[in-house]
């Protein structure tokens, strides 16, 4: 391993892409069977189709991410710190992906709440509190960038995860938001632009099988894992702010069920009566849209989005 890391930095992102693709490829075929079997969701559009497939491979990427980033990305506490939570978030999705009953949203708010405080402790503690935005750099008081870290976790999580639900969809937005974290801030980013390039690979491998018509789904133990990875990407590039073009589909898309469920649990407040979430779901059923439109169409938006955020980082 200490040879690997001796070697060009772009020969060990090489290495660290095909190591994932591969690994990823060939695990997901060994362990298919033994992945546990989706009931499909009744209240999804086309949810049914989902019936028996295998579901939770978000355990097999996430691993072989972390396995993979052992050998090409330096041992330093804080990237082994985050490595962790990304498990954690992984294997609280998958655990619920494996429940007979599923889990309620107050038990998984609240891990992921406790995975946003202690990345957002961890992160101020060997980065501080300097922001930048465009060409300006600030500094933040600790307790408003916690709180600010902690909102930007917890929310990515939950965005990214109420996205999956149409074949090849939320791994292929993931591939694209994190590339453009990759073009816009490489530099910045430094050891862990090597860590995207690991999980660029491992999602492509994934999508082989979740292209239509899928074979194999992430469930939350992917989805949530993809969302905490974003948002450490966008606190590493010292950009957070970027996030919001970065993601911006992830964002729009998985927002309005959480808006909408919140502003009605919490305020009594009925919003988007006539939107169903997530958006996703809306375009297929009002406006008649196929998978392969959703899928196409919001990868066109999130590269405008991306785009517009790569001339701006310029």
């Amino acid at each position: 391993m200490l040879q690997l890391l001796s070697a060009n930095p772009r020969t060990v992102d090489a290495l660290g892409f095909l190591m994932a693709f591969v690994l990823t490829a060939l695990m997901d075929s060994v362990f298919h069977d033994k992945l546990p079997h989706d009931h499909g969701r009744a209240f999804a559009v086309n949810g049914e189709l989902s019936k028996g497939k295998a579901r939770g491979s978000g355990l097999i990427f996430v691993l072989c991410i972390a396995l993979v980033t052992l050998a090409v990305v330096p041992f330093k506490a804080e990237y082994v710190i985050y490595t962790v939570l990304l498990i954690a978030s992984m294997l609280s999705g998958y655990f619920d992906d494996a429940a007979e009953t599923a889990w309620n949203e107050y038990k998984k708010g609240l891990i992921d709440l406790v995975i946003a405080i202690v990345a957002g402790v961890t992160y101020l503690n060997f980065n501080g509190t300097g922001v930048r935005f465009l060409e300006w750099s600030f500094s933040l008081p600790y307790a408003v960038y916690l709180i600010l870290i902690i909102v930007l976790i917890w929310a990515s999580i939950n965005v990214v995860n109420c996205t999956d639900g149409v074949d090849g969809l939320s791994a292929s937005l993931a591939v694209v938001s994190i590339g453009t974290f990759l073009l816009a801030y490489w530099d910045e980013l430094g050891d862990y632009a090597t860590a995207g390039i690991v999980f660029i690979g491992a999602l492509l491998a994934y999508l082989w099988q979740n292209a239509k018509p899928s074979t194999l789904l992430m469930g939350d133990a992917g989805s949530r894992a993809m969302g905490f990875f974003l948002a450490i990407l966008a606190l590493k590039s010292h950009h957070p702010f970027a996030f919001l073009l970065a993601a911006l589909v992830f964002i729009v898309d998985g927002s309005l069920g959480i808006l909408k469920i919140s502003f009605k649990r919490f305020l009594h407040i009925s919003i988007l009566k006539n939107t169903l979430t997530p958006l996703h779901d809306h375009v297929r059923k009002r406006l008649g849209w196929s998978d392969e439109q959703v899928v196409a169409r919001w990868l066109i938006l999130q590269a405008v989005a991306s785009a517009w955020l790569l001339l701006m980082a310029r």
